[in-house]
């Protein structure tokens, strides 16, 4: 073996735990790169994969009844491949002994028949057949029947078009329609089920012989999204049609996909900073590492090693550590992964979800890490192979000293000998200092980063279940009724409270701007369903014009004052000219809205309402909710406190994990990023803290002198860390943002203070070991070093 090769090994053995910390932030940057894109990739293709092999639609359209003689026409549109006409509706589900409101949407499904689009997988069990012996046959989405525990064999019951029926589950089922199943966007699973049943059984259930209510369309290659919808929208329109559209509006796709882009944020912004300590820390050792070698240098020179071959040596050093640190992340990023995939098992259903490790992500992770490493320490390599091997037998030329900034200002009274010697010492290598605290900021950023979400999340929560829904109960009615439904839904046992609503479909156009959506008319000071900005403050809807979310009126380029068309989807099918009155700041989705009944003005309809909130006495929600059930004209109804619970139920097992994972990434960084720091200040003032001993201090007064520096360090990095991570985790939301949500950045001093804690506990820990390594100074040994 080479004499260099030999000091390499010696190096790193001489150098191990600080290798060792180093590879570990290097690990936790690749394993966070490979986690999250490695769940966006895996996500990108098992849902690319399954649409494809599942001939999900490309269009979609509902209506209210359309004979089966129009899918001749519909086949003749030109761009359409194919076709597929279905029957579905909303109904209320009893399950025994849940007391829960839940939804189903019940779907015609033909099962002799080959399906065209939008494949309909059995999972287990078998196919339905036509309704026979006073008993429903129906396939369960698997989601809805794994969070309800229902299995092939059990009954439920369901109303459908208002007679309580008898329904078997005869098997599991997914479709691509459905790989996100939720009520309006909610994760809920156990309070939305998708049922398919015999298509002829279920439109004779709701008068629907010979006619369909639902239509998808699979595109030619090449076709024109938009002229397909075009048309299909004015073939539907005599038929009730609702604002035909893309995937870009169906939910289970817009939801999926937006968790997908999620992914990508989190594995491009978090590795960035892991990786980026990494290399600032791999500058800092190698530079001490050159810095107490020149001698050796000299002779390796001298001996006829050439300049090529002496950097080399110390790039070989630095990529042994990186690729240590690249082995250890993709095994940490592998297992992080799959069980990032477990969990979204649990929202998105798939044939097969596994994580899938793409080749390009490993390589990518090598070259990011391996050139980040190189360009680190590039500089430092440059410098030592200019030296002459005269001049590196030379120790360095002495510094340029001065008098320190307390001295200058006449303060170096107030402080202690030790203190101002501490002081000085961070002063004299001011790059070094503000390097090491800015890396401790950065991991209490981290740390900020992976907790932040419970309070952001908390504050959601709060705003959209404790100030804007208010009221106990929210039902929808299966088409509008005059407003003295209300009368009745108040005479129900238990109820203190009923607030009624009209929501209408409609599509919003501003030059080439275009939305489509519903205007919601409230009641003129809503209580029970009320206008919550992010700033917590209520507001009124107009009782002319249109206030909208800002978010609204950022994608249609419109401000307060501007005038919007309205194409109305429903009743006379009007086109009328609105104004914008006012904005309001929402987190959830994009929304319009004006007072009702002047809605119902515009409308051309009398005074009605298609939706309710009901505020029941404490207590007596569940007898409520079992009458409600049995109501002809409901729809399907949700109660706030099941909502919110079973939301928090998912929410706060996904950040608790998201969390601690994060900290412990951020404790990696703590404890490389002070340990390097501590372990380089010891070596460079070996010398000094011997001296010391000799003159008589103390190992403890020995220790104070360096370890007082990291206490400095820390304690100016922990405001600058708070900062950071505010400014991180608002940019985090901010590249997150998207139509369906805009969470906002709120941090509660108790995340602020989890994070001081988690970093200060990472210093201890790194300052008790370099304390030990005073302590177990060999006086003579170090005290024969020349300096």
């Amino acid at each position: 073996m080479k004499a260099i090769n030999r000091k390499l090994l010696r190096d790193l053995a001489l150098m191990w735990s600080q290798a060792v910390t180093i590879a570990l932030v290097v690990a936790s940057g690749v394993a966070g790169f490979i986690a999250s894109f490695g769940a966006y990739d895996s996500l990108a293709w098992s849902r690319d994969r399954y649409y494809s092999d599942a001939r999900f639609a490309d269009v979609f359209a509902s209506l209210k009844r359309a004979p089966l003689a129009l899918e001749r026409q519909l086949q003749n549109i030109p761009g359409a491949a194919l076709i597929k006409s279905s029957v579905a509706h909303h109904f209320p589900i009893t399950i025994a002994g849940v007391s829960d409101p839940i939804i189903g949407r019940l779907i015609g499904l033909e099962p002799n028949t080959p399906q065209a689009l939008n494949l309909v997988e059995l999972r287990r069990g078998r196919m339905p057949q036509p309704h026979h012996a006073g008993i429903i046959e129906v396939l369960v989405s698997e989601a809805f029947a794994i969070a309800r525990k229902l299995q092939p064999g059990d009954r439920i019951s369901g109303l459908i078009n208002g007679k309580r029926e008898a329904m078997l589950i005869v098997g599991l089922a997914l479709s691509p329609e459905y790989v996100f199943a939720g009520l309006v966007g909610s994760p809920d699973q156990r309070g939305f089920g998708v049922f398919w049943m015999d298509r002829a059984a279920l439109a004779a259930a709701y008068n629907m012989d010979g006619a369909f209510n639902q239509v998808a369309v699979r595109l030619a290659p090449g076709a024109s999204e938009g002229a397909v919808i075009d048309e299909l929208d004015r073939i539907l329109s005599p038929f009730g049609g609702n604002s035909a559209h893309g995937r870009d509006r169906q939910l289970s796709h817009v939801i999926l996909s937006s968790e997908i882009d999620q992914q990508r944020v989190l594995g491009t912004v978090l590795p960035s900073i892991f990786l980026g300590v990494a290399a600032f820390l791999l500058n800092v050792v190698l530079s001490r590492q050159i810095a107490t070698q020149r001698e050796q240098i000299a002779a390796l020179k001298a001996l006829g090693y050439q300049n090529r071959a002496i950097g080399s040596h110390y790039l070989t050093l630095v990529l042994l550590i990186v690729l240590l640190g690249v082995a250890l992340g993709m095994a940490l990023g592998v297992w992080l992964g799959q069980g990032n995939m477990s969990l979204y098992a649990e929202s998105f259903r798939f044939p097969t979800l596994a994580f899938r490790l793409n080749p390009m992500l490993v390589l990518a992770a090598i070259g990011v890490s391996v050139l980040a490493a190189a360009l680190a320490t590039l500089h430092a390599i440059r410098d030592t192979v200019k030296l002459a091997p005269a001049e590196a037998m030379r120790p360095p030329a002495p510094g340029k000293y001065k008098p320190m900034l307390l001295e200058r200002w006449g303060l170096q009274h107030w402080f202690s000998p030790a203190a101002r010697m501490v002081v000085r010492t961070m002063e004299r290598r001011p790059l070094r200092t503000g390097l090491t605290i800015f890396g401790i900021a950065a991991a209490m950023a981290i740390v900020i980063t992976g907790a932040f979400w419970r309070d952001s999340i908390g504050l959601f929560m709060d705003t959209q279940f404790r100030q804007v829904m208010r009221g106990d109960i929210s039902l929808w009615l299966i088409e509008a009724r005059p407003a003295r439904v209300l009368h009745e839904l108040a005479h129900l046992p238990q109820v203190t409270a009923v607030e009624g609503s009209r929501s209408v479909s409609v599509k919003l156009v501003n030059a080439n701007h275009q939305w489509h959506g519903a205007i919601i008319g409230k009641a003129v000071q809503p209580e029970l369903t009320r206008i919550v900005g992010r700033d917590g403050i209520a507001v009124s809807p107009p009782q002319t014009g249109l206030l909208i979310t800002d978010r609204l009126a950022s994608r249609m380029d419109i401000k307060p004052g501007d005038w919007v068309q309205v194409e109305i989807k429903e009743g006379h099918r009007d086109v009328v000219q609105m104004q914008v009155s006012a904005l309001v700041t929402e987190m959830l989705g994009m929304n319009a809205y004006m007072e009702r009944r002047a809605l119902n003005r515009i409308l051309r309809e009398g005074d009605v309402i298609n939706q309710a909130s009901v505020a029941v006495t404490q207590g007596h929600e569940t007898e409520l909710l079992d009458r409600i059930k049995e109501l002809p004209l409901v729809a399907g109804s949700i109660s706030r406190s099941v909502m919110r619970r079973n939301i928090e139920d998912i929410t706060a097992r996904n950040i608790l994990v998201f969390s601690l994972v994060l900290t412990a990434f951020a404790t990696i960084i703590a404890i490389g990023v002070v340990y390097n720091s501590a372990r380089i200040a010891l070596a460079e003032r070996a010398w000094e803290l011997a001296s010391l001993r000799v003159l008589g201090f103390s190992r403890a007064e020995v220790s104070g002198f360096l370890l007082g520096e990291l206490a400095i360090e820390i304690a100016m990095a922990t405001p600058f860390g708070m900062l950071l991570g505010y400014l991180l985790a608002s940019g985090i939301l901010q590249l997150m943002k998207s139509d369906e949500f805009d969470f906002p950045t709120v941090i509660a001093p108790a995340t602020y203070a989890y994070a001081a804690l988690s970093v200060m506990v990472a210093g201890l820990v790194s300052a008790l070991i370099v304390r030990r390594r005073i302590d177990t100074l060999d006086l003579v040994s170090v005290l024969k070093t020349r300096e």
